[in-house]
């Protein structure tokens, strides 16, 4: 399997990640910070002290930690879809 890289975040499995949600249109969601314990076609599953938040995908932006350390932002409209769809995807240019 290919490295997770800042280029291709978007096709890879998120499950595991360090995340921070930097935007949100739920402003009670915006700050939160955690591990991504699921994901489905239209929200993250995060689990954030203890307690899981359900982030919709569509309406965020996401800082995630990759494994290496290094952080990414990502607009969540980029991750809509199934997880296994998602990663059959070509990466984009530029997001």
């Amino acid at each position: 399997m290919t490295p997770i890289t800042p280029k291709n975040i978007t096709r890879h499995e998120l499950i595991g990640l360090e995340v921070k949600i930097v935007e949100s249109s739920s402003k009670t969601l915006a700050g939160v910070s955690g591990r991504i314990v699921d994901e489905t076609m239209n929200m993250l599953i995060i689990n954030s002290e203890g307690k899981l938040k359900k982030a919709p995908k569509k309406n965020s932006r996401f800082q995630i930690q990759l494994p290496d350390g290094r952080k990414v932002e990502v607009e969540g409209r980029q991750l809509v879809g199934r997880p296994e769809d998602r990663v059959k995807k070509a990466v984009p240019g530029r997001w």
